[in-house]
This record gives C-alpha cells, structure tokens and sequence, in this order.
C-alpha cells in the first residue's frame, strides 16, 4: 500500500501536526458508543469503549492508543469510522488512567506493557465467542503498538490463539532510538513538551493517591521524556531505570518470534521514529509485513485536498487485517 501525501502538506512535521488538528477523521454517522469498566487482576480498572456492529458475530476491531491518546484521539475517531463504514464490532481499551479517571493502582502504563495487552485481548476474545463471533483483529499505534507487537512476539504461536491479526502503525520498535530523537532539537520543543503537559499533572496526581511513591522535585525537573522516565515510568513498573526501560520493551529484537500475520508501518519521516531505527526484513519473522512508506509523519497518512482527512490509515491497515485474519502471509515490504 502506498500513502499518497497531498502537495500541500510538505514535511514531516506538518503531516504529523496538521492531521491530528485539522483534518477531516470520519465520513459516515456516528455510531453509538458505549463504556464498560473492567475490574482488573491487581484490584484496578480500565475502561474500555465499544460500538456495535449490525450483529455481535461480525468480526472485532480491537485498537490501543498511543502515548496520551483516548478514543477521543484523531486516529481513534477514524478506525471507529472505517469499521462502522464496514460493519465491524470495534473496541478501544484506554491504557490504565488514559480515560479521563485516574486509575487506583500505584502504576499507570508503559510501551513495553504486554502483559497487560494479553489480558484485555483474552477478555475480548472470550466475550466476542460468546456472541458468537469467530475474527478478532488489533492494532496499535504508537506506543501502544510496540506493546502489541512485544505480545505477540512473547507468545509466539500461542498468540494465534487470541488474535487472527495485528498491526504497529508509526511505533517506537526501537525505544532507545526514538526517545533520543524525541528529545533533540524541533522534537523536544514541540512533542517532548506536549507530552509533559499532560504526564507531569498525571504523576502528581498519582503521587497525592500513593505518597512516597517517587521523588516530586526530580519529575517537576524533568525535561524530556527520558528524564521523566527516570523518575517515573521506568521505577514504577519494575525497571532498573530509563536505559533498563527502553531496552527490554522494545519489540524490535523480538520480533523474529512473531508467528501470527503482523502489519507494521512507520513512515520514513516520521519525527518520533528514525528511518535508520525501523526493522528491515532480516529482524522479523516471515509472518511480519513491513510498510516503510517515505512520507506520512506520526500518524498522520493525511490524504485528498485541503485540509485532508485522516481515513486512509483505517482503510488500508484494517483491510490489510481483515484480508490477513485467519489465513498466513508472505512477507513483503512497501517502501
């Protein structure tokens, strides 16, 4: 699959900020949306918003957000579009304090949280037999990608047994490799402090629920996403500290166990995402389809005349699920 990128919308930068703000993301009606709370094994919850097909056996569209992202999302609100447009049951799990209430536990999530993933896909796809459907398909974006990716390539063939077919769209495979280009020039003035924004008031409000929980003047100092890591993402969820973090929930070095049909696309000027960091075909199983287009930025695939819209990415990585569920794929790549 190719993205066409209009000629008005030169750069990476511009395809990443201009989709998310301004462009078109749904062509039909909206379809009713509903939330169920789900109590979670360590006595914390998540929720998690669903939209019905025309019947419950018609196949499930399962997507995880990515760093900060909600069903509110841009990308969110078009996979919702495209699987209403296609009659798909579609389901949006928030990662653990991501929908709008701070979650109980003294931890939140992180891109390597697949253990997490297998439980809420495992749950998915129990409910969905029950209704009598048989297909169940993911995708991940972004951070949520890469811990999608790092599930399936931990439970190798096993993976089968939850999800016909999965998808990475613009993820950090290689966290090393992104974080140090988040948190260098344009990157650490526009993204590194939007994504603060928003994390720093989180942790501390985590911080008033378990006191002592990290050191409050070291994440308030915090510049980057590194540093913040450091003190927060990396120690709360059993890892030594950033370095520890970013290596072994990386999907990257794991992802020649991946037996299941997995898409992953990243454009190669996407901001987040070096190009010289992306898998190439010796790093994946024969199961893995790369699609390394040159131009879309971080989920952004913006596409038509001005000011675009943001349904190309929905169309063409769910019909590259759909048409994989169930059945093996060759491996290819689209540059």
């Amino acid at each position: 699959m190719m993205f066409k990128t209009p000629a008005w919308l030169p750069g990476g930068h511009a395809q990443t900020i201009w989709p998310a703000l301004f462009s078109r993301r749904k062509f039909g009606p909206e379809l009713e949306k509903y939330r169920e709370r789900w109590s979670t094994p360590d006595g914390d919850f998540i929720d998690v918003d669903l939209q019905n097909a025309s019947s419950p056996d018609r196949p499930l569209m399962v997507l995880f957000h990515g760093l900060e992202g909600s069903s509110s999302s841009h990308y969110a609100v078009a996979f919702a579009d495209w699987a209403a447009e296609n009659d798909l049951n579609y389901a949006l799990p928030h990662f653990r304090g991501c929908s709008g209430e701070l979650n109980h536990a003294p931890r939140a999530y992180h891109s390597g949280d697949h253990q997490e993933i297998d439980w809420i896909l495992k749950k998915l796809r129990q409910k969905h037999q029950q209704e009598g459907g048989q297909t169940l398909v993911a995708a991940g974006v972004s951070l949520g990608g890469n811990a999608l990716m790092r599930w399936a390539a931990e439970h190798g063939h096993m993976a089968l047994q939850t999800t016909d077919a999965i998808a990475s769209i613009c993820s950090p495979l290689d966290l090393t490799q992104s974080g140090k280009a988040i948190g260098q020039g344009l990157n650490r003035q526009i993204y590194t402090r939007m994504f603060l924004r928003s994390m720093k008031p989180r942790a501390m409000a985590k911080l008033a629920q378990h006191p002592g929980l990290f050191d409050a003047k070291k994440l308030l100092a915090a510049r980057d996403l590194y540093e913040f890591d450091n003190v927060f993402t990396a120690p709360l969820h059993g890892f030594k500290n950033t370095d520890d973090y970013w290596s072994k929930a990386s999907a990257k070095p794991l992802m020649k166990n991946i037996e299941l049909p997995a898409l992953a696309l990243n454009a190669q000027n996407d901001p987040f995402v070096p190009a010289h960091s992306l898998p190439q075909q010796q790093d994946v199983s024969s199961a893995v389809t790369l699609w390394h287009p040159r131009h879309g930025g971080h989920v952004g695939f913006a596409q038509g005349a001005w000011p675009g819209h943001v349904r190309g990415l929905p169309d063409a990585v769910g019909g590259w699920l759909i048409a994989a569920a169930g059945k093996p794929v060759s491996a290819k790549s689209v540059m």
